[in-house]
C-alpha cells in the first residue's frame, strides 16, 4: 500500500500506521480511505487479536479530510458520495468483532477524530501538541463521517454540541476527563499502554443518567438551548452549518445522508466556499517565515503598557523566556496581574501556570537586552523617545538579535535613522487584545534586509500567530482600512443615524462588532488621533469632537457614544437603517484595501483579504472585503 504500513506482532495484534506519501501531515484522501477499506477486507478472512491505528507522522495523528477534494464537490451526487465514503467506512470499522484502538499523539482533527471515535478505544498521549477537535463548522460544513453520531454517545450531548458548534479543540487531559478518551498517558509508556488497553476488554464508562436523559427525553430541550446559544454569535443566513448540526443530531441521529437536502445546501453554500477560501488564506499566512531557521528562546520587551505587557505574557505562554522592561516595577505590576489571569485561563493546571509565570521576568533595568534573541520596542508613540531608546540599546544587542518596533503609526524609515545598522529594524505590529487577535503585521521598511523580515515572520509563527508581510506606510494595512471605515460610521451619526442603528446594520452584515462600539472600545481620543493621521479628512466628525471635549472617551471612561456598565455598552433599540447604509459604510474600507494593494503596501488582493479578516474580524463568511466586492461566490 502507498499510504499505510501494516504489520502483525507475535501476539497477533495488528498495527496500521498511516504515513501519507509525499505529505508532512496525514489527511484522509480518497486513496487513504480506500487503502483503509482494503485493510478491513484483509481482516475479514484473518482477523487479528486487535488493531491499533496510529500515525507515522511527527506532526500528529490525522489533520482531517483532504481539503483539496472539497473543491471538486460540484454536484449533489459527488457530495453524497464523499459523505457516504466516510460514513460507511467508519461504520464498518465500528462494527468489527476484534477490538480496535486509535493511538492519538499530536493533532486529531475532523475526519481524524471521527475515525478515532469509530474505534472501540481511544488512547491519547499527554503532550502539548495533542489536540482533538471537530472543526468542520469553521469551514461551513458538518462532521458527517460519524462525529455527530458518536461524539454525543461518548461525552454526552451538551459537551459534544459545544465541541461541534464552536470547533474548539481540547487537550489530552481534558479528553480523558470528559470521557472522550479512555486513557491519557505520557509518551514513554504509550506503546505498552496501547496494547494493554486494546486487550483489556475494558467496557466503556456509561454516560451519567442526566446525559442519557439529554440524549433521550430531553433531546429537544438540549437542541433548543444550543440554537439559542448559537444565535448569540452566528446568524443562520451567514453561518448555516451550526444550525444544521443541531438539526441533524436532533432529527436524524447525526446521519447527514438521511437529510440529503440539508447536506447539499450546506456543502454548496457560498458560506462553505468562502470559509474554505479563508482556510486557504490562513494556511498561506502560516507559510511565511518557513524559509528562515530563526528560533528565539529569549524575548525582551520594552514598555509594559497594555500592548507590551500582553505581548510579553503571550510569549511566556508560548514557552519563551521573557524579560519585561519599564521605568520601575510599579509600571510592570499591572502587566504581571493580567499575565497571571491569562495563564490561569489558558493553562488551568497550577504547575503549568507557575512555570509560565516563572518565564516572565520583570526587568526594570533592562538587563535582558544583551541576552535576548528578539527585542521589541513597545513604548508610547513618540519619535524622539523611540530614537533615544534605540540609541541606548543598539550597542548592547547581540549581533544576531532581531530588533523590532510595535509602532502602529510611525514610519520605520523615520525610526531607524539613529541606528548604526538600520537594516536590522523590522516592524512587528500586534493587535489588541493580543491573546485573541491572530494576526501580526510584519512590516518591512524600504531597503529592508529580506532575511530580517523572514526571521520576524518565523518568530511570529513560533508564538502561534499569523504573520502578514506589509510594507511601511501609515497604518500599514489593518489600521489604514479601519480609519476610513470608522470615519464613515461617525459621519453617519453626524447625519442623524443613531449609533445603535449604525452598529446593528453592520452586525446584520456579519461584522463581529459594530463600528461605533469599536470606536468606544478603542477610545475616542485614539480614534481622533488616528483619523487625523490615516485619513484625508480635514475636519473630525462633530459627534467625535464633542465627546472628546467632554472627556467622554469611551469604555475606559464609562461614557462615549454609549454608556458602559460592567464592561458592556448600554444600547437603546436600533431603528430602521437608511437604504444602502451598509454599502456606504463599507465602501471606504474596501476602497482603501484596494488602494493599498495597488500601492504595493500588501502583496496582493488575497493577502489584503486575509489581513482584514484576521486583523479586524471582517465577516469571514464573505471571503474578505475585496472578494465580497467582486460578488464571487
Amino acid at each position: 500500500m502507498k499510504h499505510w504500513q501494516l504489520s502483525r506482532e507475535e501476539n497477533s495484534i495488528a498495527i496500521a500506521t498511516l504515513d501519507r506519501a509525499g505529505e508532512s501531515a496525514n489527511a484522509l484522501s480518497a486513496e487513504v480511505m480506500a487503502e483503509l477499506a482494503e485493510i478491513l477486507n484483509q481482516f475479514e478472512q484473518n482477523p487479528p487479536a486487535g488493531l491499533i491505528i496510529r500515525s507515522g507522522k511527527a506532526a500528529g495523528f490525522i489533520a482531517g479530510a483532504d481539503i483539496d477534494e472539497f473543491s471538486q464537490l460540484d454536484t449533489p451526487e459527488k457530495i453524497r458520495a464523499l459523505v457516504a465514503r466516510g460514513w460507511d467506512l467508519f461504520n464498518r470499522l465500528a462494527a468489527v468483532k476484534y477490538p480496535t484502538l486509535a493511538l492519538v499523539r499530536g493533532h486529531c482533527l475532523g475526519g481524524g477524530l471521527e475515525l478515532a471515535l469509530a474505534c472501540r478505544y481511544l488512547l491519547v498521549v499527554d503532550e502539548a501538541g495533542t489536540k482533538l477537535a471537530l472543526p468542520e463548522v469553521m469551514l461551513g460544513i458538518v462532521p458527517a463521517w460519524g462525529g455527530m453520531l458518536r461524539l454525543p454517545e461518548r461525552v454526552g450531548p451538551a459537551a459534544a454540541l459545544d465541541m461541534m458548534l464552536t470547533g474548539r479543540s481540547i487537550n489530552a487531559k481534558r479528553a480523558k476527563s470528559m470521557n472522550l478518551a479512555d486513557d491519557c498517558v505520557p509518551p514513554r509508556v504509550m506503546e505498552k499502554a496501547a496494547r494493554q488497553l486494546l486487550l483489556s476488554k475494558q467496557p466503556r464508562r456509561p454516560l451519567p443518567w442526566l446525559q442519557k436523559l439529554q440524549a433521550g427525553p430531553l433531546k429537544k430541550l438540549v437542541a433548543d438551548g444550543a440554537r439559542k446559544q448559537v444565535a448569540k454569535k452566528a446568524r443562520p443566513q451567514h453561518y448555516p452549518a451550526p444550525y444544521a448540526i443541531i438539526d441533524l443530531w436532533q432529527d436524524h441521529g447525526g446521519n447527514a445522508l438521511a437529510a440529503p437536502a440539508v447536506l447539499e445546501r450546506i456543502f454548496n453554500s457560498p458560506t462553505a466556499s468562502n470559509l474554505l477560501r479563508v482556510f486557504r488564506l490562513q494556511e498561506r499566512l502560516k507559510g511565511f517565515g518557513k524559509e528562515s531557521d530563526f528560533k528565539a528562546s529569549h524575548v525582551h520587551i520594552i514598555g509594559a503598557g497594555t500592548m507590551g505587557g500582553d505581548v510579553a505574557a503571550w510569549c511566556a505562554l508560548r514557552g519563551l523566556t521573557v524579560t519585561l522592561q519599564d521605568q520601575d516595577i510599579a509600571r510592570i505590576a499591572p502587566a504581571l496581574r493580567r499575565a497571571h489571569e491569562l495563564f490561569t485561563k489558558k493553562l488551568r493546571e497550577p504547575l503549568r501556570i507557575r512555570a509560565a509565570f516563572d518565564r516572565l521576568i520583570p526587568d526594570p533595568a533592562g538587563y535582558g537586552v544583551a541576552r535576548a534573541d528578539v527585542v521589541i520596542e513597545a513604548i508610547f508613540e513618540n519619535l524622539e523617545a523611540k530614537h533615544a531608546l534605540f540609541r541606548a540599546i543598539e550597542p548592547r544587542l547581540k549581533a544576531t538579535a532581531l530588533l523590532a518596533s510595535n509602532t502602529s503609526s510611525l514610519r520605520l524609515e523615520d525610526l531607524r535613522t539613529v541606528l548604526a545598522r538600520p537594516e536590522r529594524l523590522v516592524g512587528i505590529h500586534f493587535f489588541n487584545p493580543v491573546a485573541m487577535m491572530p494576526l501580526v503585521e510584519v512590516v518591512a521598511a524600504a531597503d529592508a534586509d529580506p532575511a530580517v523580515v523572514q526571521d520576524a515572520a518565523a518568530f511570529v509563527r513560533q508564538i502561534d500567530k499569523l504573520p502578514l508581510p506589509v510594507n511601511s506606510a501609515p497604518g500599514f494595512l489593518v489600521n489604514a482600512v479601519l480609519a476610513p471605515y470608522m470615519l464613515a460610521a461617525m459621519r453617519a451619526v453626524d447625519d442623524g443615524v443613531a449609533p445603535e442603528t449604525v452598529d446593528e446594520s453592520l452586525l446584520a452584515f456579519g461584522m463581529p462588532m459594530g463600528p461605533i462600539e469599536l470606536i468606544d472600545t478603542v477610545g475616542l481620543d485614539i480614534a481622533l488621533a488616528a483619523g487625523q493621521q490615516l485619513t484625508d479628512a480635514t475636519e473630525a466628525p462633530r459627534c467625535l469632537r464633542e465627546r472628546v471635549d467632554q472627556n467622554h472617551l469611551g469604555k475606559k471612561t464609562g461614557q462615549g457614544f454609549y454608556r458602559w456598565s460592567q464592561g458592556k455598552a448600554q444600547k437603546n433599540p436600533a431603528g430602521a437603517a437608511p437604504e444602502g447604509l451598509v454599502e456606504k459604510l463599507l465602501e471606504p474600507l474596501v476602497d482603501r484595501a484596494q488602494q493599498l494593494v495597488a500601492d504595493g503596501i500588501v502583496g496582493d488582493a488575497d493577502l489584503a483579504d486575509a489581513g482584514v479578516i484576521f486583523g479586524t474580524g471582517f465577516a469571514p463568511f464573505s471571503g474578505g472585503p475585496l472578494h465580497w466586492r467582486t460578488g464571487t461566490p
